[in-house]
C-alpha cells in the first residue's frame, strides 16, 4: 500500500510522511497527478491558508482530480476545510465535496488560534474516534450533516467529517501522539 501526500503548497508534509513511516506505511509527497494516481489513498495536509491551497491545487490541476477521486482521502485541518463549499479564510471557494462553510472563530475571552489538546466526541458508529487530539486552528467547520465528531472551543464545531470516500479532521493526527496514530490507522483501514 502507498499513500499519496498531496503537496498543496503548504507545510507539514514531512510530519505526515514520518507518521505514516512509523506505522509501516509507504507514502510519497507529490503534486503530480500522474504520481498520485498510482497511490492507494490520499492525504491533504493541514498547514496553510484556504486561498493559497486552492490556488495551488487549481494551478497544478489537482482540484478536479481530488473532487473526482474514488480513493480514500483524508483532509487534515486546512485539508478538511477545502473539502467544504466555502471558507471565510481569504474569501475562498473550495472544492464543494461537503456542503457547508468554514468560519473564523470570534472571541474576546479565548485566544485565537486554538492551540493545544482538545477532546473530540465521536458520534454513533464513530465513538471509537473519541479522544484528545492536538489542534491548531483559527477557523472551524460550520454545521454539516456529514459531521461524525464534535469538539468545543469558543463554540461547538465539527472536528471529524465523513462523506463517501472523504474523511476530514480538524485536528492534526500527526501531532497527536498515540491518539493520532490510532486515527491514522482508522483511515488506513478504510482503504
Amino acid at each position: 500500500m502507498k499513500i499519496g501526500i498531496v503537496d498543496c503548497g503548504g507545510a507539514n508534509l514531512n510530519s505526515i510522511y514520518y507518521s505514516l513511516s512509523r506505522l509501516g506505511i509507504s507514502s510519497v509527497i507529490s503534486s503530480s497527478r500522474t504520481e498520485l494516481e498510482k497511490t492507494d489513498g490520499l492525504i491533504l495536509p493541514g498547514v496553510g491558508s484556504a486561498g493559497v491551497v486552492m490556488r495551488y491545487l487549481n494551478d497544478k490541476k489537482l482540484d478536479n482530480f481530488i473532487f473526482n477521486t474514488n480513493k480514500m482521502t483524508l483532509g487534515i485541518c486546512i485539508g478538511m476545510h477545502i473539502l467544504f463549499d466555502y471558507s471565510e479564510e481569504d474569501d475562498t471557494q473550495c472544492l464543494g465535496i461537503i456542503n457547508g462553510e468554514i468560519k473564523k472563530f470570534i472571541s474576546t475571552d479565548l485566544s485565537i488560534p486554538q492551540m493545544g489538546w482538545n477532546y473530540t466526541e465521536g458520534l454513533d458508529d464513530y465513538k471509537h474516534l473519541s479522544n484528545y487530539y492536538y489542534f491548531a486552528n483559527s477557523f472551524y467547520s460550520d454545521n454539516t450533516s456529514r459531521a461524525v465528531g464534535y469538539s468545543n472551543y469558543i463554540n461547538k464545531f465539527t472536528s471529524v467529517v465523513k462523506q463517501d470516500n472523504y474523511i476530514g479532521c480538524q485536528f492534526h493526527p500527526e501531532k497527536s501522539s498515540l491518539a493520532g496514530e490510532a486515527f491514522l490507522k482508522y483511515f488506513i483501514n478504510q482503504i
